[in-house]
């Protein structure tokens, strides 16, 4: 590939990703959309949430965890414990974080 087949396909890439990205932006009213549609949007990132830290917390190389002495387990339910007398965010990621690295680096579970 020479300079200009990779300035080519560099300028290519970028138009379409301003037009992409910009979609919503060029109407000036905004776009019709269902009730029931603008309230399972709301729910959408924790959606995505959910669907990256639970298989990360419950699975280990594609099979559910064999034993009780995980941490991440212990980690995910001491931060739980946090959110839920707490309500706080910041509180519940170091709760579990400090539990995790005890019992990782602590006690020696992997």
């Amino acid at each position: 590939m020479n300079e200009w087949m990779a300035l080519f396909t560099i300028l290519g890439l970028a138009v379409i990703t301003v037009l992409c990205r910009s979609f919503f932006l060029i109407p000036k009213t905004d776009l019709p959309m269902p009730d029931w549609l603008r309230d399972a949007l709301r729910y959408a990132p924790l959606a995505a949430l959910v669907a990256i830290v639970v298989p990360e917390t419950v699975l280990t190389q594609g099979q559910l965890i064999q034993t009780w002495q995980d941490p991440r387990l212990f980690a995910a339910a001491a931060g739980l414990a946090w959110y839920v007398l707490r309500k706080g965010i910041l509180g519940t990621i170091v709760c579990g974080t400090t539990v995790l690295l005890v019992l990782r680096l602590g006690l020696g579970w992997t």
